[in-house]
């Protein structure tokens, strides 16, 4: 019996016409890709993008040179050299993320203190030679002058769940 049933799904290529039935089912169906340049998918809030360097309300540069994003990075993509001021402050002279390194695990954004470096929902960019994906102090300053009201609403967002 289970010869004749084997010779039959042979002849008549039933995994074919299996195959052929799911494409049917789902040939009719409402489709669900995404046009991407002219439709955009939701980002969650979590996403974690391109890096941005916040500034305080009056101006200041947020970050205090610490170094622990630095020391965190398992990716070694990031490089601070820092200066002391006189009134006895750090601030940072070269803060640069190779983001050829980079592998936008988040360390960097969870370790530091004042909330200074941040990684943005911006994931459009590229770079056709490797000093374009290199981010340097006044890029990541200005993209996060750019992007500081949603970087901002994604923080107070983020908040609500703590």
């Amino acid at each position: 019996m289970n010869a004749i049933k084997h010779f039959f799904k042979t002849f008549f290529l039933w995994e074919l016409v299996l195959g052929l039935k799911l494409t049917g089912k789902y040939l009719f169906a409402r489709k669900i890709t995404v046009q991407y340049p002219e439709e955009k998918t939701p980002q969650s809030h979590r996403f974690r993008g391109l890096h941005a360097q916040r500034r305080y309300a009056n101006g200041e540069e947020r970050c205090i040179a610490c170094k622990l994003c630095e020391a965190v990075c398992p990716a070694l993509a990031i490089t601070i050299d820092l200066e002391e001021r006189d009134d006895g402050s750090r601030r940072t002279t070269r803060y640069d993320i190779d983001l050829a390194k980079c592998i936008f695990c988040g360390f960097c954004e969870e370790s530091c203190p004042v909330d200074a470096i941040v990684e943005t929902r911006h994931f459009e960019y590229h770079g056709e030679v490797r000093e374009d994906l290199l981010m340097t102090k006044e890029k990541l300053l200005a993209l996060g002058d750019r992007l500081e009201t949603e970087i901002a609403k994604d923080r107070a967002s983020d908040a609500q769940y703590r």
